[in-house]
């Protein structure tokens, strides 16, 4: 529900806008959305004792020159319509379609054993040339046995599972026999 709400409020602030402009925003919401990881931060902004004012001032001064008009007045909105905590999720949007405008993604390669960089960088290139995008991926070395490519803004994920080939030969050699 707040991902929804979030690409509307993220459409608004699109909308008309260059990409410097953006992206000026777009870090400065990466800096309030961090905030939103400490437990005093979040129990004060979704307070109903402390004054929408107190709240707008305690977002607008953890960003340097906040006061540009289209990220104050953006958060005076949140603040009036008490939705000052979808802010991480108004700035994940926000990041995300920066990525669809500039056509870079971020993606993760989740594997059981650390692969060398050449090997992440020639699966990258291939990703990159496959769907015409400037890619990144990052690696994250887990219990999935096999592995498994997951790139985020493309709705892209392909695996390779040695469990499921083992299934798949399994049911192959039944069906022959």
């Amino acid at each position: 529900m707040n991902d929804l709400v979030a690409k509307r409020y993220v459409k608004a602030l699109v909308d008309g806008r260059d990409s410097t402009a953006i992206t000026a925003v777009s870090n400065k919401l990466n800096v309030i959305s961090s905030a939103f990881a400490d437990e005093k931060f979040n129990s004060i902004v979704s307070s109903p004792e402390v004054a929408v004012a107190s709240k707008v001032d305690l977002v607008i001064s953890l960003v340097e020159s906040a006061n540009d008009g289209i990220l104050s007045n953006f958060i005076k909105l949140l603040a009036e319509k008490r939705r000052l905590t979808l802010l991480p999720f108004i700035a994940k949007e926000l990041n995300s379609q920066i990525a669809k405008m500039n056509n870079s993604y971020v993606g993760v390669v989740y594997t059981n054993q650390e692969l060398s960089n050449d090997y992440v960088s020639s699966i990258e290139e291939q990703f990159s040339k496959k769907f015409d995008v400037k890619l990144s991926l990052s690696q994250n070395v887990c219990d999935y046995d096999g592995i498994k490519v997951d790139i985020d803004g493309l709705g892209v994920e392909i695996s390779f599972s040695k469990e499921r080939l083992k299934s798949q030969l399994i049911d192959h050699i039944l069906k022959a026999v």
